[in-house]
């Protein structure tokens, strides 16, 4: 788990009347646009649109207190998978169907392998690590929306069995606080492509 995220919102029919063999490239540009802020400095938290002057059809949101890692977004899923069975139904199903499409691989995933690029990029047989985290296409994205409008006034009646089960203090997602932190982040994330009408792809840089 020593990746990092990146996360983008993207303007699909830019991006497929983009030529295959430069879509990576282009989208790496966002990412990490070296004409932004200029290596080394500090990223602001949130959105940034345009991503960089190269990619004015794509947003680049920055999570806060996760140094860009992917390790939190890990663990947030890990506590998940902890707690859930306790949950409330109407919340088990609703942040359920949040979480899975987006930093979840479901209740009975084995691992995180073989996770789809929904043909974006050109075949890659010899890569190391995955090309994307995350393939969310617009059609998908309000409904993620719809799902955490659903979870979120449930949210706060599993602050108790979080932070019995699943808290970690002095690391990663240590209580509640930092899930709940994490989660409504993602809803920010979501809300706003969705208000676009644009999918979300997450970049493992």
């Amino acid at each position: 788990m020593g990746t990092d995220i990146t996360v983008l919102a993207v303007d699909w029919g830019r991006l497929e009347r983009t030529p295959t063999g430069e879509r990576e490239r282009l989208l790496y540009q966002a990412a990490e646009p070296a004409d932004d802020t200029g290596r080394g400095a500090e990223p602001e938290v949130g959105w940034m649109f345009p991503a960089s002057a190269k990619t004015p059809w794509c947003g680049r949101y920055e999570f806060r207190d996760t140094l860009g890692s992917y390790k939190p977004h890990f663990w947030a899923a890990n506590g998940w998978d902890t707690v859930r069975e306790s949950a409330d139904p109407g919340l088990r199903e609703a942040l359920d169907a949040f979480l899975l499409g987006l930093i979840w691989w479901g209740a009975d995933a084995d691992d995180e392998e073989d996770r789809p690029d929904a043909g974006l990029f050109p075949s890659d047989p010899e890569a190391w690590r995955p090309r994307l985290h995350l393939v969310c296409p617009p059609v998908v994205v309000p409904t993620l929306a719809a799902r955490w409008a659903r979870a979120e006034p449930l949210l706060g009646g599993l602050e108790r069995t979080y932070d019995a089960h699943a808290s970690r203090p002095g690391r990663w997602i240590a209580d509640f606080g930092e899930f709940a932190g994490l989660l409504r982040q993602w809803a920010v994330v979501v809300d706003e492509s969705a208000r676009r009408g644009w999918g979300l792809l997450g970049l493992p840089v």
